[in-house]
């Protein structure tokens, strides 16, 4: 069911993983509904809280698929994290857990190297603990390291809370689930720079100059995409590809304003709502 938001969608955030593709293989039909968008000159924004890759590898692998997108199209959470990093903790020494290397996004942030020797309980040289995806590196010498920071005063940033991600082979855990447990031990709670947080849905929209009554999020994540949208006042599309699962959907604490099958409806939505009807 659909709620009752309509109007002239200028803008459109669309979430890349489970949305565009899925272990960077394209779904049916997203090719050509993005080459829709793109032939109405539609301002749209790719929003991604992929932390593997930087937003020039991201492009790469969309162009190498047949997406007609370009690097300025693009915006990650690392990169809304490296501007949250120099705006509210500007010179700070920077410890980052991610899977992948995004470094190159991480401008104006100093990054520290810990020796895989080091004795985690007398290091003090950090103050910011960063946490990207997850992967092979959130073992437990990795997570214990960033407790004792974490004990000893270091804030907490966390690029996303994302419990679990779609890849080929099925739903894998991501790093909301390390999150929950690094915050209840150390009794801190982590500051979120990408999605669901409004700061990254602002940023979004003033990445496209874009009023938020006039833009649409469409994502797999009925969460973390679209009801955090819609909060921030920009019209949610949930689609049933990715991460959606049936159960998730009924038991959300709100209600999507659409919900389409696949990406592949989206510009037939714009085209109902540009004339109004439903």
């Amino acid at each position: 069911m659909e709620r009752e938001r309509t109007g002239a969608i200028r803008a459109v955030l669309i979430d890349i993983d489970g949305v565009l593709t899925v272990s960077w293989e394209p779904l049916p039909g997203a090719v050509e509904a993005m080459e829709r968008l793109r032939a109405a000159g539609l301002p749209l924004a790719l929003v991604t809280n992929t932390t593997s890759r930087t937003r020039a590898s991201i492009c790469s692998r969309l162009v190498e698929a047949g997406f007609p997108v370009t690097v300025d199209d693009i915006l990650t959470a690392p990169a809304v994290t490296a501007v949250y990093l120099r705006e509210h903790h500007p010179d700070a020494r920077c410890l980052l857990l991610n899977a992948g290397d995004i470094n190159d996004d991480l401008t104006g942030v100093t990054l520290v190297e810990q020796e895989d020797d080091a004795d985690p309980l007398t290091e003090t040289d950090v103050d910011v603990v960063v946490v990207g995806g997850a992967g092979d590196e959130f073992g437990y010498e990795a997570l214990n390291r960033l407790f004792h920071h974490l004990q000893r005063g270091a804030h907490l940033v966390a690029m996303h809370r994302n419990l679990y991600w779609r890849t080929a082979d099925g739903l894998d855990l991501d790093t909301g689930a390390f999150l929950l447990g690094l915050e209840r031990a150390a009794r801190v709670e982590a500051s979120i720079t990408g999605k669901p947080s409004e700061g990254f849905f602002a940023a979004a929209l003033a990445h496209l100059g874009a009023d938020a009554s006039a833009t649409l999020m469409v994502g797999d994540d009925i969460e973390s995409d679209v009801l955090a949208a819609q909060r921030s006042g920009i019209t949610g599309a949930l689609v049933k590809t990715g991460k959606y699962l049936p159960e998730t959907h009924r038991s959300a604490e709100g209600t999507p304003d659409h919900v389409l099958d696949s990406f592949a409806a989206l510009p037939d939505l714009l085209e109902r709502l540009a004339s109004g009807s439903r």
